[in-house]
């Protein structure tokens, strides 16, 4: 994995943890989590996503790359 799609898939992973996070504390969530006490599959997708993409850039990043 090259480094620039590592940098990409850390910025991509913020992005959506950013997005996560903001519907975390969406008043849809609020009602979801009221009622259900979970919050919704979109928020929980998010997070998730953005956790894996940071980590696969992270790995890439650590991971030292064949030389040529």
């Amino acid at each position: 994995m090259t480094k620039a799609i590592s940098i990409a898939l850390i910025v991509g992973g913020v992005v959506l943890l950013y997005f996560g996070g903001q519907s975390f504390h969406s008043l849809s969530n609020d009602v979801s989590r009221f009622f259900t006490g979970s919050p919704t599959n979109k928020t929980i997708w998010l997070i998730a996503g953005g956790m894996v993409a940071m980590l696969a850039g992270l790995i890439g990043l650590a991971i030292p790359g064949k030389r040529r």
